[in-house]
């Protein structure tokens, strides 16, 4: 297997290892343009990727009655799979995670979340820009699922998403290639 392309789109870097894509992003706090990146993840980000997970998806997981405290980390520890994960970065500190992982028909969007501080800043929007920009030039769609009430299901209907199908918990959406490029500003 050819190891100096990911199916990620981030380009290795000098010795074979990826290259951050660094990109200025809305505005922080102070004002100053938020610098933020997406690395690859590594096995030992596992821990910090679950707890993140589990304080943002707390308050939809208690809302829908399914919070459990122990299940809530552990289904993220049992699909972890750093090959398709990146970890974003901004200004400097661990500020999210998403995969992005391959399937027969396209992609999957998977674990895409934002650390409380940074969420409600644009800097999910111009992740998602980002990554739909790469899916969009492999001409394929991008399927996820988001909770059923999540203020999640906004930002990627912004992008283009639409309902596919829906269960009691679940919202199970798609994106075909180039769809809401408006939101790209293009």
């Amino acid at each position: 297997m050819d190891t100096s392309v990911r199916t990620d789109g981030i380009r290795p870097g000098r010795a074979g290892r990826p290259e951050p894509v660094r990109v200025p992003g809305p505005s922080n706090e102070s004002g100053r343009a938020r610098e933020w990146a997406l690395r690859s993840a590594r096995p030992a980000d596992v821990e910090a990727i679950a707890e993140l997970r589990a304080t943002v998806m707390r308050p939809d997981l208690e809302r829908l009655g399914r919070f459990d405290e122990h299940r809530v980390r552990q289904r993220l520890r049992d699909s972890f799979s750093y090959r398709y994960t990146s970890v974003i970065v901004a200004d400097d500190a661990f500020a999210g995670c998403v995969t992005v992982r391959p399937a027969e028909d396209g992609r999957w969007l998977e674990h895409f979340y934002l650390a409380p501080g940074v969420q409600g800043r644009g800097l999910g929007s111009a992740v998602l820009r980002t990554l739909l920009e790469r899916t969009d030039a492999d001409g394929v769609p991008v399927r996820l699922n988001v909770l059923q009430g999540s203020a999640a299901r906004r930002l990627y209907e912004r992008h283009g998403f639409t309902m596919e199908a829906q269960d009691p918990i679940d919202v199970y959406m798609v994106r075909r290639p180039g769809a809401g490029t408006d939101a790209f500003g293009t």
